[in-house]
């Protein structure tokens, strides 16, 4: 029969525990307490239930079928919990003391912008910022590693928070100096089916390594399979050896520029975004603070280039677009990239710099060695 009291929170913590570990000894080493505890707090959540949760014989530990649905539902309730409890701490100091931000590539000025914005109205929360790898996009995300992430979209993750979005930019094709495509000027996206293309590497969920390097064309044409990277770094290294093509952004292009590499931009793929990323569980007053606070860095950032967004865009998101004028290597200035130039970014973020001659109309480019090359 089933106790009508409530269970207590060392019950749930010790059922938790349990189940990850299947192994009453374990469980009673992380709980730092003994095995007949263990079996007590068990057998009285058991009863407060009114059944079994566990079954344990000489040989293994494992859950009863109504284990397995009061851990389903267990799981996200306790997560919720220390979410709030978190939340009320937060609260009461007024922010966190630590914010961990986690990006792909390198943080670029929007992000910076948001970060120094966030800087200004929380002075006493110190932001770290963390690469992760290309082949791990939300991994740092859900293991706590970090409190935000900024990927490359699409994200349809059910535990993730979409926030603010930025950075649309239009895809290049990474190939070596002696690849026959480095003597082009662009490249139509049905090329791409004569070209092994470099990806990420799993755990990235499958449809995100699919927008990384489609197994198809628009037009249906099959791509084939390049290797597949951990890193960026790692892609590009395969690209100047031959090895395949990448896909990445301008921006990636410009501040990864390579003697022996060439970026030639692509027509007729669907472009690239950024968006700022977090554990819905654990959405703490830092996180929501510090997404307005890139959000109004994006905002900044458009407005320092004279880039007004395209199209509607939810309360609180802008998709950012600027032009930006970069240097080459020869000292040459490049077309900055307006409406008609966003390049898709491999792994996001990249560099862009800042504007310092007057605003013209924007041209595509591409990086060639020593040089940025404005046409067309």
């Amino acid at each position: 029969m089933a106790d009508g009291g409530g269970p207590e929170m060392r019950e749930l913590e010790c059922f938790l525990t349990l189940s990850e570990e299947l192994h009453f000894g374990r469980a009673a080493e992380r709980l730092y307490v003994s095995q007949s505890r263990v079996s007590q707090l068990l057998r009285t959540l058991e009863r407060r239930i009114g059944g079994r949760l566990l079954e344990r014989s000489s040989r293994r530990v494992r859950l009863t079928p109504l284990g397995e649905r009061f851990l389903a539902e267990l799981r996200p309730a306790h997560a919720a919990l220390h979410a709030a409890v978190e939340g009320a701490r937060s609260a009461a100091r007024g922010v966190e003391s630590r914010l961990r931000v986690g990006f792909l590539g390198t943080a670029d000025e929007r992000v910076m912008d948001g970060i120094n914005v966030f800087r200004d109205r929380r002075p006493g929360c110190e932001v770290e910022t963390v690469e992760i790898p290309l082949s791990d996009p939300f991994g740092a995300v859900r293991d706590g590693t970090v409190h935000l992430a900024i990927v490359l979209l699409p994200v349809t993750e059910p535990d993730l928070v979409l926030g603010p979005t930025f950075s649309r930019q239009r895809q290049t094709l990474a190939v070596s100096v002696r690849h026959p495509f480095a003597a082009r000027e662009s490249l139509p996206a049905e090329e791409l089916a004569r070209c092994p293309l470099i990806g990420p590497a799993e755990p990235a969920p499958r449809y995100w390594r699919e927008f990384m390097a489609p197994p198809v064309t628009p037009g249906g044409r099959a791509v084939p399979r390049g290797p597949e990277v951990r890193t960026l770094q790692e892609g590009l290294t395969a690209v100047a050896a031959g090895r395949g093509t990448m896909l990445c952004c301008a921006p990636t292009a410009l501040y990864h520029g390579r003697v022996d590499i060439v970026f030639v931009p692509v027509e007729g793929l669907p472009p690239s975004t950024l968006g700022l990323v977090w554990r819905r569980s654990h959405e703490t007053d830092g996180v929501r603070a510090f997404s307005r606070a890139v959000a109004e860095g994006v905002v900044r950032a458009e407005g320092a280039a004279g880039v007004s967004p395209r199209g509607p865009h939810p309360p609180g998101r802008r998709d950012g677009r600027g032009a930006r004028g970069t240097r080459g290597a020869g000292g040459r200035r490049g077309a900055g990239r307006g409406a008609g130039s966003g390049v898709r970014d491999s792994r996001p973020p990249a560099a862009h710099h800042r504007r310092t001659a007057p605003r013209r109309r924007a041209a595509p480019y591409r990086v060639t060695p020593h040089r940025v090359t404005p046409y067309g």
